[in-house]
């Protein structure tokens, strides 16, 4: 509102907006980013428009404009962006050119690697339960004590901290569906008791200045820790560590592939990461789990060379199972054993010596 719709469209009568005025606003809205040298992504251009349709559509209802200029406006479709994983080649190539992908995931041994290598800081926790639980860094920051039960080993995401002109506020999460309640497992649980002896000894150390605000991570005053900081901070550990660059809510993202590796089923992985839709999810994350692709290619291969009677992994052929083959292979009997048929059906049939005439 205050960067691009006020500053665009405040002058403009709310009875005499028309798609024009909207249309002329995202044109500027481009060429001035353009001449900063910072160009504005499809995305951003969309929720601006986003954000205008759903005050007019407010205005529509109480009866004050007739339609929503902000409808017709013509944008260049935002794409999601496709997470991809660190392989060692793509790691290569960004070594040597600097390319690096927009949105990027560590495997499982790197992300093992800078947990090992950030163990010793004193918010290595939250990094911990961020790369295996997949909480986003608001709800991170969020995180009270009393809102974790480690005997239980369970956890509740009821809020998160934001940033609104360099000042935290307590708002709830994302989406109501991000309130849920996540399971701990035996790891994160010793990690988190072990950081609470951490901070309760700081507090001896700190002496009667220190702020017992209650939240699980914090600064080394007491105060709760801000969301920007976490990520400096993240940024910091992954480059001492000699890791390709990720963004640390990346690091939910790979928690959510390697959750999916380790096969656990999608349904399970929504709930952890509180999305409204399994179809996020599956659109999302299903795309870059590489064995999930591999086990798909394997079955579809298999078929197909089963169909062509050919024996996978090669050009040879199968012999044709045909239906005398089979009914011969399943009758035939051991060596050395006679069949012997029911003792009814030999009844007025002849010995097999009598058949066979005299000798």
């Amino acid at each position: 509102m205050r960067l691009y719709l006020a500053k665009y469209l405040g002058p403009v009568l709310l009875s005499e907006l028309s798609a024009a005025h909207v249309q002329a606003m995202f044109t500027a809205i481009i060429r001035h980013h353009q001449a900063l040298g910072t160009p504005i992504s499809a995305a951003t251009l969309n929720r601006i428009r986003a954000t205008l349709r759903a005050a007019l559509n407010a205005a529509m209802r109480r009866g004050l404009v007739g339609e929503n200029a902000a409808s017709r406006a013509e944008l260049p479709r935002a794409r999601r962006p496709r997470a991809v994983v660190w392989t060692p080649e793509r790691v290569e190539h960004w070594r040597r050119t600097g390319e690096r992908p927009e949105v990027a995931v560590w495997t499982a041994a790197q992300t093992a690697r800078f947990l090992t290598a950030s163990a010793g800081h004193r918010l290595y926790a939250v990094y911990h339960l961020i790369a295996l639980r997949g909480l986003r860094r608001g709800e991170a920051a969020g995180l009270r004590w009393c809102d974790v039960d480690l005997d239980g080993r369970t956890a509740i995401i009821s809020q998160q901290l934001q940033q609104h002109g360099g000042r935290m506020e307590v708002t709830p999460p994302k989406t109501p569906y991000s309130a849920r309640v996540i399971a701990l497992d035996h790891t994160t649980v010793a990690v988190l008791r072990e950081h609470r002896r951490r901070q309760r000894a700081e507090a001896a150390c700190y002496g009667p200045g220190f702020q017992a605000s209650g939240y699980v991570f914090t600064n080394r005053a007491g105060g709760p820790m801000a969301p920007d900081r976490l990520t400096r901070i993240f940024r910091e550990l992954a480059e001492q560590a000699g890791l390709p660059p990720i963004r640390l809510h990346d690091l939910r993202h790979g928690a959510a592939t390697l959750a999916l590796a380790a096969g656990v089923d999608l349904r399970t992985v929504q709930e952890m990461l509180g999305h409204s839709s399994i179809v996020l999810t599956a659109d999302t994350y299903i795309s870059v789990v590489p064995e999930l692709a591999f086990d798909a290619a394997e079955k579809i291969a298999a078929l197909i060379m089963k169909a062509g009677c050919l024996v996978p992994g090669t050009r040879r052929r199968r012999r044709r199972d045909t239906g005398k083959a089979r009914k011969r292979r399943n009758t035939r009997r051991p060596p050395g054993r006679r069949s012997r048929a029911h003792p009814a059906r030999q009844i007025g049939r002849p010995h097999r010596r009598d058949r066979a005439g005299p000798r």
